[in-house]
């Protein structure tokens, strides 16, 4: 598949350099976009940046932006990383992810109900090695799989205050943000419908009265409900989903924007041992019966695991994130933006498997050139 986004190099065009212009060799332009073309083809850690702008020449960097003969350092990627203005460069790749999604959304025939899955990460070894504000909340596409923003946890804090700062980057307008139970909360609730988008929220005991209301009309076996359900098989695990969905706690409640409740019975059963496993869970969202039946909710509620499987799994896995021992400053948070782009950018132009993509990348560096926005000539 072949997906059209805006260029990468304008949305890192005329960010604010920190450096002082005698001695500056290298243009925060040209750094950004080699960080973020090898992180395209596979690079981990900021020294493997630097062996991209050594290993592929001065052709490459010169396309790249480089004016100087010398490739950049990994003390040099190292300094910029850790002083770059990382909340400035990540909402300009916030404006880059959402102009992508209303460009591809306008291309092609998108659902009706825009998923938005919101989830925090740690990143574990910054965290341990002494970086501050090494929690990050991220917001993604759950279609595209395209991270639409970031933000920071300030450290000895948590993620309920960064989601006000992660959803004010956001437009919601159509969108429907699913979270777990930690982001289930009434100012939560009332910032995404006043921005016009909707919500689907876990429902835990943090949330003791919504839940209990909600767990009590599902006990109730002649409470009125519309089921949908849903059975998958993969290798040695059979799951069987049912999705119930009621208007009753309508006008009951007082949960900012409610029209439904939803309760989620999963059974997991090992083929091999034939053991089942049965999990409850429940929801709320602003989206009313006509807007969303119980299957679109069903898929909905699956699909905010997306941030899990296409994102976090693929920074640890594929980037390495969780042993990355960066710890300077802002570096953790630039270094994690940039993989969200990269991945991001795979993701759009068609790649299922990221690893296997940056191999090809890493192979055809001009593909990765082109991914971005530039046209290598050899």
């Amino acid at each position: 598949m072949t997906a059209i986004v805006p260029p990468l190099t304008d949305a890192l065009t005329d960010l604010p350099d920190f450096r002082r212009p005698q001695g500056k060799r290298h243009p925060l332009r040209a750094l950004l976009l080699l960080a973020a073309v090898a992180m395209l083809c596979g690079a981990r850690s900021q020294s493997a940046i630097a062996d991209w702008g050594k290993n592929y020449g001065p052709e490459r960097r010169k396309q790249l932006g480089f004016t100087h003969r010398d490739p950049p350092s990994q003390s040099t990627v190292q300094r910029i990383f850790a002083h770059i203005d990382a909340s400035l460069l990540e909402a300009r790749l916030t404006l880059w992810a959402q102009r992508a999604l209303a460009q591809l959304t306008a291309a092609s025939d998108a659902p009706p109900l825009e998923g938005v899955a919101m989830d925090g990460k740690q990143l574990r070894m910054s965290a341990q090695c002494g970086a501050v504000d090494a929690h990050l909340l991220s917001a993604i596409s759950q279609r595209l799989g395209l991270v639409l923003g970031q933000v920071a946890v300030a450290d000895r804090s948590n993620e309920i205050p960064a989601t006000a700062d992660l959803l004010a980057m956001l437009s919601l307008e159509g969108m429907v943000v699913t979270a777990d139970a930690l982001l289930t909360q009434r100012s939560v609730s009332e910032t995404i419908l006043d921005a016009g988008g909707d919500y689907l929220l876990a429902v835990k005991e943090n949330q003791p009265t919504l839940h209990a209301e909600i767990a009590t009309l599902f006990a109730d076996p002649a409470a009125p409900v519309v089921v949908a359900e849903q059975v998958t098989t993969h290798s040695q695990r059979h799951e069987r989903r049912r999705v119930r969905a009621s208007t009753e706690l309508i006008g009951y409640t007082d949960w900012p924007g409610l029209q439904q409740v939803v309760c989620m019975e999963r059974w997991t059963t090992n083929t091999r041992t034939g053991k089942t496993r049965t999990d409850i869970a429940y929801a709320a969202t602003s989206l009313a019966p006509h807007r969303a039946s119980a299957g679109e909710l069903l898929t909905l509620w699956r699909e905010h695991w997306h941030i899990e499987n296409k994102l976090h799994w693929v920074r640890d896995v594929t980037f390495g994130e969780d042993r990355s021992t960066v710890r300077v400053r802002q570096a953790p948070q630039v270094m994690a933006a940039l993989r969200n782009t990269a991945i991001g950018l795979h993701r759009v132009l068609g790649a299922t498997n990221i690893a296997a993509a940056c191999r090809h990348y890493a192979a055809e560096p001009s593909l990765a050139l082109a991914a971005i926005g530039l046209t290598y000539r050899e």
